[in-house]
């Protein structure tokens, strides 16, 4: 069966991904905010699995993470939680997390329970690229499983042709070298990067991250890539009104 990813990526339209933490608000928001954000005509999910470290996140996403620990979310719970998730949902979830969670689960057990409960990638941004080749590649296809790789505007157009090379889906594009939910709107740095690496014509379609909070910074970040990624202004609107009120804040994005 053909990757969800895959698929949704052959759409004719800018897709919108939503990352929220696993467990938070409350530990039992997570199966419910993802039927409202799909609900809602989001593309993509992206369900964070918190971890105690969570360097390349912003202050937001970290107190977030701390709260959803605090509320009891581990690696085993929020697999349990997704069991029945494709009976209702059917647009791609990844999971994306550090990789020590994952390598205490076990990798391959890991990986086999993702593709039982129907998970479709991972983000692991502290997984090496060559390590993932040597170590992991082969137990992630195993399970049909695609392994998303990060880009800042510092890595070499060298690192980015072998990032390309080796994924099968599409590629992070983080917009700044900063934490995550640290920007406010784009400036020409940004968009400089951003026309840069279309000029790249890379095989995989790229979709940014960090910075993106409103219908202006979507667009800005579509101008040239397939899509965006939200956290941080995800996570402030649960954390101010719960989980109940998705749909005002997809209105706000398109």
């Amino acid at each position: 069966m053909k990757n969800r990813i895959n698929q949704k990526l052959k759409e004719n339209k800018k897709l919108l991904s939503i990352y929220f933490t696993a467990g938070y608000p409350a530990i039992n928001d997570t199966v419910q905010i993802i039927e409202d954000l799909e609900r809602n005509g989001v593309d993509m999910i992206e369900i964070g699995l918190p971890f105690s470290d969570p360097l390349a996140d912003g202050p937001t996403i970290q107190e977030s993470s701390t709260s959803a620990l605090k509320n009891g979310m581990h690696t085993e719970l929020l697999l349990k939680q997704l069991k029945d998730i494709r009976k209702t949902v059917s647009i791609p979830l990844i999971i994306m997390g550090y990789f020590n969670p994952m390598l205490q689960y076990g990798v391959e057990a890991f990986c086999k329970k993702c593709s039982e409960i129907g998970i479709d990638g991972i983000i692991m941004p502290d997984l090496p690229l060559d390590v993932y080749q040597e170590e992991y590649e082969a137990i992630f296809k195993k399970y049909g499983l695609i392994n998303i790789f990060l880009i800042t505007p510092q890595t070499s157009n060298e690192r980015i042709r072998q990032i390309d090379t080796a994924s099968d889906g599409f590629i992070y594009m983080v917009s700044s070298a900063s934490v995550t939910g640290s920007k406010s709107g784009f400036g020409a740095t940004q968009t400089e990067y951003f026309k840069r690496i279309a000029d790249m014509k890379l095989k995989n379609p790229q979709i940014v991250g960090f910075g993106i909070k409103d219908a202006s910074t979507f667009q800005a970040a579509t101008t040239y890539a397939n899509g965006a990624i939200i956290g941080s202004a995800f996570i402030k609107h649960l954390t101010k009104y719960g989980a109940t009120s998705i749909a005002s804040f997809v209105k706000t994005i398109r």
